[in-house]
């Protein structure tokens, strides 16, 4: 080891040439030799990070009686810095009698990537008073440290400062800064950031499609991409992997296996977690065969591989696969938090109820220190789907933690399904407390009241909306036909094959009521008549989507829509007669989980 060798001839150099301090000044040559041993060992620990023999270096210059110049002092600091030993970095930066840009980088650096923002803003402070003008590294560093609650504040700061002092198009800079506006979510600033870039890299580009897709603009994401793939963008593995967690977020199938096909034909080296976004957006587009190949064909597995295929499974509903693939992953890889809630998870979208009670009683007896409020509400959503809700009641008062805005919305949304206006109104007294402006517990609230007939209450919470001016998430379905993404909201009026859609649902109602399909007018919370609910009926966003591509795509192929709230009971049944009648398969996403419908029988078992 080089260290060593290096160690080996200080010591050579102390006991020979060395006695004293005076010693080292007499001898200018061996002074010389002694500075690039010196240099050449802490080289070496820095490349290494051998923190104990950077250590012993640092106690022979001591030893020695020699004092570093301002370069070796400050490659002292790195090291110290690069070794996680802050404290002993700082000492030295604070006995240097003489301080330039680089010595103060490296402690700001050190601070910065072992998130101390707090000293990393103190140092950065303290080096601006003390007269030392910052380079672009300094400032790219000391911009990954603006985070809390203060962190917008003190990024407008820097980047002022940084145009002040003309570093603010360096490519470091400017990476730094579009970065950390995109994940402070102000990603307008970021895009003007990376608008005003005089280069772009691969670094860049990547994290301003990243804040994109951070912020669940999947389909901006993707059109950027898109536009700086066809100016010339390098891409690599993060950017791959970025990329697919947007087209996860759109659930496009096509865009996905163009991209796979992207990464196959570029031979990149194995990255594990490219290969986990692949399968995390292969089962978001309903193609679980191909999660599972890609799954079955990592030449290694973490943690995080598990748990995506787990999800995978359980959003389809497959609960008995989630527990088959459970019982091989505890053969291989120790499960975690995130594995425990993947499996509840999949027993609740699967209605293994029994299963998923016994194996969280048994967490709880075993692995309580991984449980968590997400995993009681896991629980919580499988007693609510089971309509056990005054178990899933006794449960949220009898556990550990203080019950959450989604706990309470869970089991709101099981009052809805089962009926139950008794627990229904409880609960939503409870979620009126924590979000009075939240217009989903209004709205559940009230579409229980019109489950049982019961509108005077109906009209009194829609009364109170109005009142606290709280506004209702409209439903929206949406599908991408050739590269296009197709929107459609409930009572469609500005698609510009409206007419088209209008005539086609028409004919396709009178079609499948022939073959038995029942409206089922429960599903219209509305005070009206049987026959203005059926109008209202077929305006729903999803049978919109259903029959657009219908008329739209070829007989073979299968019809994807995607849905931003849960799809109610007769836009279901509409699909599966629609898949019957047609001899279509129709994969439909929804806010909880997937419906794959074939042959009018769905995977989800009518139990969603």
């Amino acid at each position: 080891m080089l260290a060593a060798r290096c160690l080996r001839r200080l010591k050579m150099a102390v006991r020979l040439e060395c006695r004293s301090a005076s010693a080292v000044a007499a001898l200018p040559a061996a002074g010389a030799a002694r500075f690039h041993d010196f240099d050449a060992a802490v080289t070496e620990c820095i490349e290494r990070r051998e923190l104990r023999a950077g250590r012993q270096v640092h106690a022979r210059m001591v030893a020695a009686g020699y004092r570093p110049a301002l370069y070796l002092a400050t490659r002292l600091v790195i090291m110290y810095a690069r070794c996680g030993a802050l404290g002993d970095a700082r000492n030295v930066l604070d006995g240097m009698p003489e301080r330039n840009v680089v010595s103060w980088t490296a402690m700001i650096s050190g601070y910065s990537q072992n998130e101390r923002p707090a000293e990393t803003m103190e140092l950065f402070v303290t080096m601006l008073r003390a007269g030392c003008d910052p380079n672009e590294f300094t400032l790219a560093s000391v911009l990954t440290s603006c985070t809390g609650s203060q962190g917008i504040h003190q990024i407008k700061q820097v980047h002022a400062f940084a145009v002040k002092t003309n570093f603010e198009l360096h490519m470091f800079v400017g990476s730094a800064l579009l970065d950390i506006y995109a994940k402070s979510e102000n990603i307008k600033e970021a895009q003007r950031v990376f608008d005003m870039l005089p280069a772009r890299d691969v670094v860049s580009c990547t994290a301003i499609i990243s804040g994109y897709t951070q912020l669940g603009l999947d389909e901006e994401a993707l059109n950027l991409f898109r536009q700086l793939y066809n100016e010339g963008m390098q891409c690599n593995q993060v950017t791959f992997t970025t990329l697919l967690n947007a087209l996860s977020g759109l659930a496009s199938l096509d865009y996905g296996k163009q991209v796979h096909g992207l990464i196959l034909r570029k031979e990149l080296p194995f990255f594990m977690a490219l290969q986990n976004s692949l399968i995390d957006m292969y089962s978001k587009c309903g193609k679980l065969l191909y999660s599972r190949r890609v799954f079955d064909n990592m030449p290694e597995r973490s943690v995080v591989s598990w748990n995506a295929i787990l999800m995978g499974y359980g959003r389809h509903g497959l609960a008995h696969e989630v527990s088959q693939l459970f019982a091989s992953m505890r053969e291989e890889v120790k499960p975690d938090s995130v594995t425990l809630l993947a499996v509840l998870s999949g027993y609740s979208h699967g209605g293994m109820v029994d299963e998923g009670l016994d194996i969280f009683d048994l967490l709880v007896k075993e692995q309580s220190t991984l449980l968590n409020i997400e995993h009681y509400g896991c629980v919580i959503d499988l007693l609510g789907r089971s309509g056990r809700l005054e178990k899933a009641l006794n449960l949220i008062q009898k556990m550990p933690f203080e019950p959450t805005r989604a706990i309470w919305g869970s089991l709101l949304g099981a009052c809805r399904v089962h009926a139950n206006v008794h627990v229904g109104e409880l609960v939503s007294q409870k979620l009126l407390e924590i979000e009075p402006e939240n217009a989903g517990s209004y709205v559940i609230l009230s579409n229980i009241y019109a489950a049982a007939g019961m509108w005077k209450d109906v009209f009194r919470v829609r009364k109170l909306m109005l009142k606290k001016t709280v506004i209702k998430e409209p439903g929206r379905s949406w599908m991408i036909l050739d590269k296009v993404i197709h929107t459609f909201h409930s009572n469609e009026r500005f698609h510009p094959r409206k007419e088209d859609i209008d005539a086609k649902i028409k004919e396709i109602y009178v079609v499948i009521k022939a073959a038995g399909f029942v409206p089922d007018l429960s599903c219209v919370l509305h005070d009206v008549d049987d026959e203005q609910k059926e109008r209202m009926l077929l305006g729903h966003s999803e049978k919109l989507a259903i029959t657009f591509g219908l008329m739209s795509t070829p007989s073979g192929l299968t019809i994807r829509v995607m849905k931003n709230l849960r799809i109610c009971v007769d836009c279901h049944n509409f699909a599966k007669f629609v898949s019957k009648v047609y001899g279509r398969e129709i994969s439909l996403r929804d806010k909880n989980r997937f419906h794959l419908i074939t042959e009018g029988a769905c995977t989800c078992g009518d139990y969603w």
